[in-house]
């Protein structure tokens, strides 16, 4: 190789950030699963019917040829929304106007809030088993995420476990609740053992709420950032794929104090220009239209799912940890053949045309080795399918 040639190939080769990321493991089974045109129980697409008056609020902005840049933060109408929910469900009083961004999803409020707030090498705890879109998210904005380790069944931490990570390079802390994907549901406790450690510490707390709504067994979200003396210190993070069943719409947000968000709607800006226009007004129908019922019977349908899968995981012989929140379910798969998740998965895969995700997706060390997650924001029709499949491994 000449000289030239050794200088070419370093200028065409990847950047460091970007040697350090890989594709989800969400992805990949999705893809093995289309290879099979099996049940996709690996990916939370949630295929589910979206609400009508979400759908005709689209539908009519399109008809009205609302087809072209909103401002970078999102439509008013969708801001002033949010702000009434924020108050009415989350206990955050933020002003519509200066407080809020509407993002690409969840995924880009969060990506847009850490390029805002985070600089090269901060550190950010995690809990684990975490998201690896949050975990990638930091990688690509060259932060590094360190990680608290929950205990299953019920995923349970300690102050001592969360004071044990932070350095003097702690910058910042996630709480996806509820999370994926152990579904656990943060209690006021644990929040607040984490709002002492950011206060201590003087640290950003970043949420992902998206799922705040798919609620279990009589538990109520609480948000971070409603605490009291977290206003100022917590970017609160949500969007409406989950809720109103439109993960490809891609509409989500953060609120926060007005000076980070200034910045984060300055990113949102460079990213991403603006959520799709005739989207957000869709979205904006829903949340002006829905009552509370539709929230309430979409935790009963989905707790019906819940126990509907773990009664087949059971009967299966992998032990489902019962989630709290959420639409998935983390099971313990050592009876299957297999060193890793991974080859547990691809086993489970052709057996039953089933497709799950290695719980190794979740962790940063070998504990997700034995475990496989599911995901049950399906039909009905294809989940009793799934159902049906995955009891013939007993």
């Amino acid at each position: 190789m000449t000289p030239t040639d050794v200088t070419l190939e370093g200028k065409l080769s990847l950047s460091r950030r970007a040697s350090q990321i890989v594709q989800s493991e969400i992805r990949v089974m999705s893809i093995e699963c289309e290879k099979v045109r099996g049940i996709n129980l690996a990916q939370g697409v949630c295929d589910t019917e979206l609400p009508l008056t979400v759908a005709d609020g689209a539908k009519w902005a399109i008809d009205n040829r609302i087809n072209s840049y909103t401002r970078f933060d999102g439509i008013t109408e969708l801001r002033e929304a949010i702000a009434q929910k924020l108050r009415v469900y989350n206990g955050i009083c933020v002003d519509p106007q200066t407080q809020i961004t509407v993002s690409a999803g969840s995924t880009g409020a969060f990506y847009c809030a850490c390029l805002a707030l985070l600089n090269p090498g901060d550190e950010v705890v995690l809990f684990e088993p975490y998201y690896g879109y949050h975990v990638n998210t930091l990688l690509a904005v060259d932060a590094i995420p360190t990680y608290v380790t929950m205990k299953s069944p019920n995923w349970t931490f300690t102050p001592e476990d969360l004071e044990r990570v932070i350095t003097p390079k702690t910058r910042g802390v996630l709480v996806n609740t509820p999370a994926n994907p152990s579904g656990k549901v943060f209690t006021w406790p644990e929040l607040e053992w984490i709002a002492d450690c950011a206060t201590r510490y003087d640290l950003v707390v970043f949420t992902d709420e998206i799922y705040e709504y798919f609620l279990y067994d009589g538990r109520r979200h609480v948000s971070p950032g409603a605490l009291p003396g977290m206003e100022d210190r917590t970017i609160t993070i949500s969007g409406f794929s989950k809720t109103f069943s439109i993960t490809g719409w891609r509409v989500g947000y953060s609120a926060c104090n007005p000076r980070w968000a200034a910045m984060i709607g300055y990113m949102n800006d460079l990213v991403y220009v603006c959520a799709p226009s005739p989207l957000q007004w869709g979205v904006a129908q829903g949340l002006g239209k829905l009552s509370s019922d539709f929230y309430h019977d979409l935790a009963l349908e989905y707790v019906a799912k819940r126990d509907l899968l773990s009664r087949a995981l059971e009967r299966a012989g992998l032990s489902p940890c019962s989630p709290q929140g959420a639409y998935y379910i983390l099971a313990e798969a050592s009876r299957l053949p297999g060193t890793t998740s991974k080859e547990k998965a691809m086993y489970l895969l052709e057996k039953t045309g089933v497709a799950t995700v290695p719980g190794e997706a979740f962790y940063h060390g070998s504990e997700g080795n034995s475990f496989l997650r599911f995901c049950y924001a399906k039909p009905d029709v294809d989940l009793q399918e799934a159902c049906r499949r995955l009891e013939r491994l007993s």
